[in-house]
């Protein structure tokens, strides 16, 4: 009980220091921008990976209904810091994604959903992104992006890296991979003439990475802070989710 309690302290500390946020309409991918092929052939994809994730979750809430609070956590932080909007000098706008905290914690499967149930409302509620451009956004920031970064922390956990590092390089390289998605779905619906998809995706690239290098330093700084944290108020939960297992406990 005492372990809710200071668990449920952090959620509304957190949701204090992140509750006031911009309009947003960054770099998701606009409502029509993409031709109907595309956003369908996007739409699809994300389809396995969305079934796959409802499952996760599903079976996360069932076997261990006390980590319902550390999906909301995670589902929060992915809509508010998702919503931030970053103005660039190139002329655009960036944002971070959020996703690396819950596909360390829950798996990147699970992602997929939370991300999707965070843009639809992004979408209806800020004008930031489209519905008919649902399916390319949740593909680069919802599926993409996570599954890098839960791969990366695999990887840096089984070589033994130290944690926190671990943490930092999951969520930064995620941000940064989810645009270099984006900047790959606009180049093959907008390919240059001449030079094509390759050429394309290097001047969307070279528009995003100004903003978006930092903005992945920021995210994993934040993350490592947010998972810090939760070690303090949500060891149970977190063992919950074999985060922590016995052995480093």
């Amino acid at each position: 009980m005492k372990n809710q309690k200071n668990l449920m302290r952090f959620a509304v500390m957190f949701a204090a220091l992140f509750s006031i946020a911009p309009v947003a309409n960054a770099m998701h991918i606009m409502e029509g921008y993409l031709p109907l092929t595309f956003c369908i052939g996007w739409g699809v994809l994300c389809l396995p990976f969305l079934v796959a994730g409802y499952f996760s979750l599903r079976k996360t809430v069932r076997e261990t209904p006390k980590t319902k609070n550390i999906i909301a956590i995670s589902a929060a932080f992915i809509f508010v810091i998702s919503s931030l909007k970053i103005a660039s000098l190139t002329g655009s706008c960036s944002h971070m994604t959020g996703t690396g905290l819950g596909a360390i914690l829950l798996g990147p499967s699970a992602v997929g959903v939370l991300g999707l149930i965070v843009l639809v409302f992004q979408a209806l509620l800020l004008a930031h992104g489209g519905l008919t451009t649902l399916g390319a956004n949740t593909f680069s920031m919802a599926i993409a992006g996570p599954f890098l970064s839960y791969g990366i922390y695999f990887v840096c956990k089984k070589l033994k890296i130290n944690r926190k590092i671990a943490i930092f390089l999951a969520a930064s390289l995620g941000d940064l991979f989810t645009y270099c998605i984006t900047s790959f779905q606009l180049a093959m619906a907008y390919p240059s003439n001449p030079g094509g998809i390759g050429a394309s995706i290097t001047k969307f690239l070279g528009v995003f990475a100004p903003t978006q290098l930092p903005l992945a330093v920021v995210e994993g700084l934040i993350t490592v802070l947010i998972i810090s944290a939760l070690e303090t108020y949500a060891i149970p939960e977190l063992k919950m989710l074999g985060f922590i297992t016995k052995e480093e406990q």
